[in-house]
């Protein structure tokens, strides 16, 4: 399955993907918007670091996602079909177990747990279209091929 990866010698610290993310998980998809009118919405990719070096993180979509294993509602999920691992919102109560669980720090939680979707595989995610130095890519992974 293909996943986002990031380069972190190309990544500037812009924090573009972030933007683009939280507009396109939010109700209207403005980026304006999301900021100013939508307070529930949130990115679910994240910029660590500082201008020296810095890279962008999100969801790895994992062979065995630790997430689903910790989830105590069945909430979090692995679709068998695409390998998405993805959160019904209906049955998260947001406990952060999934949370704790993630090894890469991928979820967030803010009422129900937040992470990627690679924005539903309706193509390029947002994050990666708006990347303006290209350090996000989405691609087949090397042991996936």
């Amino acid at each position: 399955m293909k996943r986002v990866y990031a380069n972190e010698k190309l990544c500037i610290n812009c924090r573009v993907c972030e933007v683009y993310c939280r507009a396109a998980h939010s109700k209207s998809a403005d980026v304006v918007r999301a900021y100013k009118e939508e307070p529930e919405s949130c990115s679910r990719i994240h910029v660590e670091g500082d201008n020296n070096a810095s890279i962008a993180v999100s969801c790895r979509h994992c062979e065995n996602p630790a997430c689903v294993e910790a989830c105590i509602t069945g909430a979090m999920q692995k679709d068998p079909k695409t390998g998405l691992v993805i959160n019904d919102p209906a049955r998260c109560v947001g406990c952060m177990t999934c949370a704790l669980a993630c090894p890469y720090g991928c979820i967030k939680i803010g009422h129900i747990a937040q992470k990627c979707d690679l924005c539903g595989l309706s193509g390029e995610p947002e994050c990666v279209r708006h990347c303006p130095n290209n350090a996000l890519i989405y691609a087949q992974g090397g042991s996936e091929k």
